[in-house]
């Protein structure tokens, strides 16, 4: 059986999910314009990391027990709207700074481990990521595909999160666009932190 066309379908919709803002989007930009290209950078490194962990345990059907039980699907969605929460509100009161795209000051500069955490955690407590996932896994995959498939298709999906993000993470730290940033800080950590908290408030309120 030829499995490109369905190598090719299933990349095609995870890239259009990946596009689509959600809290992966707005950690990836936060991080960016707040410390460094190189922070968003390992941001994205964090995603693809919770993207791998989404597949292991759909390929192990360990999604399909999230979906059917309503107490590990609420304590997962609400560990993920309290981070997401958490961060909202650090960026919200957090001061202007002096950005430098050139020369990073430590100070200023997230640790490439902050920014693996950071989005290895968005991305992994991200409820909707896990349904996102066992539905692309259960009603695109055919049960008799083998293992070396399924196994390029995870990589595949990997990868386009961790250059999707990165790409996003370059073209914020451009010069130009770093210095609106720069010269509006204040009411963008603001923004990006009530973005964080409503879509936390969102994740915690929100049924299956």
């Amino acid at each position: 059986m030829n499995y490109i066309p369905l190598i090719f379908a299933v990349a095609g919709i995870h890239m259009l999910a990946a596009i689509s803002p959600g809290p992966d989007f707005i950690m990836v930009i936060k991080n960016s314009l707040t410390h460094s290209r190189k922070a968003g950078i390992w941001t994205a490194v964090g995603f693809g990391l919770g993207i791998g962990i989404h597949v292991l345990y759909c390929l192990a059907g360990i999604a399909l027990i999230i979906s059917q039980s309503i107490v590990l699907f609420n304590t997962i969605k609400l560990l993920g709207a309290g981070y997401l929460v958490y961060i909202g509100v650090r960026s919200f009161m957090s001061k202007s700074k002096e950005l430098d795209v050139e020369v990073e000051k430590t100070s200023n500069t997230m640790s490439a481990w902050g920014g693996v955490r950071s989005g290895f955690l968005t991305n992994i407590l991200n409820p909707k990521a896990s349904l996102f996932f066992f539905g692309l896994f259960t009603l695109m995959i055919p049960a008799s595909t083998p293992s070396y498939v399924l196994g390029i298709i995870g990589i595949i999906v990997i990868v386009q999160t961790m250059l999707w993000f990165s790409f996003v993470a370059t073209i914020l730290t451009h010069k130009k666009i770093r210095s609106v940033f720069e010269k509006y800080q204040n009411i963008f950590n603001k923004t990006f932190g009530g973005l964080l908290i409503a879509l936390g408030l969102k994740v915690a309120l929100s049924k299956r």
